[in-house]
């Protein structure tokens, strides 16, 4: 019997220990600390930016909330119950600590250790990725960084989880609801070998231009029919594509072994030893690339950073 009546002591005494702390919020606990200080309801008002009325009502909430007078009226102001003055000390780390962790995190990417996941096409990789990964080498060298290639299908999902931190897409085909930042617009240049028969007798008509031996760029793989050859269409021209790859990456070798010739993004060849660009005789549609991300990571320290710094990047390639 003894046990049964502890038992239902406790329970008894459950109900109100939830509802007191139903009762406490952060506004609270700061008037405890204002009276603790100025053992003055006036004075405390004029601390916290409330009425008088105001603070006496939230004197009354807390006695109730912690069974105690807490405070005892006096002819010089208000005189703290013992009870009261066992709140001082962790009322003040409480206080400290909320106040600590609403301060934004401050990041020193020279101490970092986060690890960042990056979604590109390859030549996103080759363009933006590669200068990226120096700049964090220097600035923020424990930085770990995961380049994927993009799966269209499932980029939004995958950012939507944090699988993905930060996507380069170009605006056509990036999911809706996202936030997004232009890095730049980009256009193409026809491409081949330095020592190339044709090289000597630049720039290109658009007869020599249908005649030359072309490879394209096909990221679906099998395709030997792009941008290029919708606008020659509409000229009523065609050119000759004998060669179909699904990677930018290793055209440069093949035209640098062949006497092919590919149009390609001009940021992709800017610095690529024994190739040499040209103007195409006709005119071809660039695209913009921008930089993706989820609402999810906007306001994160870390995350913020390496954007910033891959906007810097991209400026400076501009």
């Amino acid at each position: 019997m003894p046990r049964c009546g502890n038992l239902l002591q406790l329970s008894s005494q459950a109900p109100r220990t939830m509802k007191t702390l139903n009762q406490l919020d952060l506004n609270l606990l700061k008037a405890l600390a204002m009276l603790l200080d100025e053992r003055n309801v006036t004075r405390a008002a004029q601390r916290l930016g409330v009425t008088q009325p105001a603070m006496s009502a939230m004197l009354n909430r807390l006695r109730d909330a912690f069974g105690d007078p807490l405070f005892i009226r006096a002819q010089r102001g208000l005189v703290p119950t013992p009870r009261a003055l066992e709140l001082m000390e962790p009322l003040r780390q409480i206080i400290s600590d909320v106040s600590t962790l609403l301060q934004p995190v401050r990041f020193d990417p020279a101490s970092a250790t986060q690890t960042f996941t990056l979604a590109a096409t390859d030549y996103a990789l080759g363009t933006l990725a590669v200068p990226l990964l120096a700049a964090l080498k220097q600035q923020a060298p424990q930085m770990r960084v995961s380049l994927i290639a993009v799966d269209h299908q499932r980029i939004q999902q995958q950012l939507e989880r944090g699988e993905v931190d930060l996507a380069l897409l170009t605006p056509e085909i990036a999911p809706p609801d996202l936030h997004a930042r232009r890095l730049f617009d980009e256009h193409y240049v026809c491409v081949m070998r330095e020592g190339h028969p044709q090289a000597a007798q630049l720039p290109l008509t658009l007869d020599r231009f249908c005649q030359l031996d072309h490879a394209l760029v096909s990221p679906g793989g099998n395709a030997f029919h792009g941008v290029t050859d919708a606008m020659l269409a509409q000229l009523g021209r065609q050119r000759q594509v004998t060669l179909s790859v699904q990677s930018f990456m290793v055209l440069p070798a093949i035209l640098r072994a062949s006497d092919m010739v590919a149009v390609l993004p001009s940021r992709l060849v800017a610095d690529l030893k024994g190739l040499i660009g040209c103007p195409p005789p006709l005119a071809i549609p660039g695209f913009t690339k921008i930089a993706v991300w989820h609402a999810r990571s906007h306001h994160d320290s870390a995350q913020r950073w390496l954007r910033e710094l891959l906007f810097t990047l991209s400026a400076d390639q501009a």
